[in-house]
């Protein structure tokens, strides 16, 4: 299936895309920068980096830290944070639901042979959700 990947870039100078959204749905997940940077196969500094790009990009913290206490502490999702996940996932699914039959007469142009037998890893876009595929009527 063809993915639209949706990349915002503020005038302001920072920006948002599927990669930092799918850490923030992983830190919501485990309650870890450390845990959701394992999930996704990248170091806890590039995660830590991303979060705290983040938090400074938006007017307020998207990720919050827990002070550790026996069990040490944790990472949680703030309410702005779910909201900026909720913005960017709509913006995705509109831009999915107008472009998808240009994506489609796309895809009727498409060389068969190329890329066969070969399956692309996933990249943080909401191409697995069921109920966006090409062709898909605006809810």
């Amino acid at each position: 299936m063809t993915r639209l990947r949706i990349r915002i870039d503020f005038d302001t100078g920072g920006s948002v895309g599927p990669g930092k959204i799918m850490l923030l749905e992983r830190i919501r997940k485990t309650g870890s920068i450390s845990a959701a940077a394992r999930t996704l196969g990248m170091s806890y500094r590039r995660a830590w980096l991303l979060v705290d790009d983040l938090n400074r990009i938006f007017a307020e913290p998207v990720v919050s830290a827990a002070v550790g206490g026996k069990h040490g502490g944790g990472t949680a999702l703030t309410a702005f944070g779910e909201r900026v996940i909720e913005h960017y996932r709509t913006v995705e699914r509109d831009a999915f639901a107008a472009a998808a039959p240009r994506l489609e007469a796309l895809e009727g142009m498409l060389n068969a042979e190329y890329g066969a037998g070969s399956d692309p890893a996933d990249d943080g876009s909401f191409s697995g959700d069921p109920a966006l595929k090409p062709g898909c009527k605006p809810a």
